[in-house]
């Protein structure tokens, strides 16, 4: 899916990097070379810590990086999963100068509200990871989300075999465009095979876990059990899934799958409870964005490698579209091998020899 990995030209590196309480980051451009060239402030607003693990613990540190090596100031903060943080946070960005906004929406409604208030400012925007319909935003940044979802369809597939099944969906939120564009996937590889029979599916209030354990819970109670396989939309609701499972004695036996190769989504895939994730390399998305944001500063076009249609817009965003990368237990240590996973990390204690098993050293 990817037309062409994007990566951030070498720039020198910016001076310190302030923090902030509240989950804000904030960077100010030294003194480089880059700096005058690039002078502007890019504000990144980052959607939540519950949907993904990958927000705080991989965005936000490559994002910091690259601007960094960009030599532009940055801010980044989270908002937390509410909505009307999101607009604070976006007033107070506003407010400080920003010059160019990245914004990663908790829904369109809000984040489109925001990208209007800056538009008007004279504020250019770009939507990180997830577009927003109806949204004004100058540039796309994320992977392409409807071969996320094949790659899910065909996992399951491939872990399933072609024996008769029962499947299930556990979609995201419904206000995540993306949620939708990964059942897309899904369903487009799915649907075409005859032996399976899609018995429930159900999206997943703001990515919660918790919402997800009752859900699933219902459809295995509706089902007596009887269902082979679960196309989980992330590792968090996968694992959600598994615990389950387990719960019955019946991990291991159910095709799961996964997205975002966390690391509880490696380790149960190095267990055998579930068959699968998608990795997306986030410092590519990262870098990505930061070269877009410095284009916009400079008063230049970006580059770009496609466009995305937004529906209710009834318009094509130009967007870099990036490749995921399926992951199985046979290459597993792919997100290992790029530093995304620590070693340490997912071969604690009892996964020393499971990893090694797996090539992982």
């Amino acid at each position: 899916m990817r037309k062409g990995i994007l990566s951030l030209m070498a720039l020198t590196t910016a001076a310190a990097v302030g923090l902030t309480a509240c989950g804000d980051d904030s960077g100010d451009s030294g003194g480089s070379a880059n700096s005058a060239a690039a002078k502007g402030k890019v504000g990144v607003i980052l959607p939540d810590t519950t949907s993904s693990v990958r927000y705080e613990s991989f965005d936000r540190p490559y994002l910091e990086q690259a601007f960094k090596a960009a030599g532009v100031g940055y801010d980044i903060q989270n908002a937390e999963g509410s909505a009307q943080r999101f607009q604070t946070i976006a007033d107070q960005m506003l407010t400080s100068g920003v010059t160019v906004l990245v914004v990663d929406g908790l829904d369109s409604n809000s984040a489109a509200a925001v990208q209007r208030k800056a538009q008007a400012q004279g504020v250019k925007t770009i939507d990180y990871d997830r577009l927003t319909l109806g949204g004004v935003a100058d540039y796309y940044v994320s992977f392409d989300n409807v071969k996320v979802g094949e790659d899910l369809g065909k996992g399951l597939q491939k872990c399933l075999g072609d024996k008769k099944s029962n499947i299930v969906y556990l979609n995201g939120a419904p206000t995540d465009n993306n949620a939708t564009l990964f059942s897309q996937g899904a369903h487009s590889v799915l649907d075409k095979v005859s032996a399976y029979t899609k018995v429930a599916e159900q999206a997943v209030e703001k990515w919660k876990a918790d919402k997800a354990a009752t859900l699933f819970e219902q459809m295995w109670t509706e089902q007596h059990g009887k269902i082979d396989g679960v196309v989980a939309a992330n590792d968090a609701l996968g694992n959600t899934v598994v615990s389950i499972l387990k719960k019955n004695q019946e991990a291991g036996k159910v095709a799961v799958t996964g997205q975002d190769a966390s690391l509880q989504g490696l380790q149960n895939i190095l267990d055998g409870t579930q068959c699968m994730t998608v990795y997306k390399p986030v410092k590519q998305e990262a870098d990505a964005v930061a070269k877009l944001a410095v284009a916009l500063i400079k008063g230049q076009k970006g580059e770009t490698n496609g466009t995305v249609n937004d529906p209710t817009g009834k318009r094509d965003v130009p967007s870099v579209l990036l490749t995921p990368i399926p992951v199985y237990k046979d290459n597993v240590k792919k997100p290992v091998d790029d530093g995304f996973i620590k070693t340490a990390d997912l071969c604690k204690g009892a996964y020393a020899a499971k990893c090694k098993d797996a090539g992982i050293q």
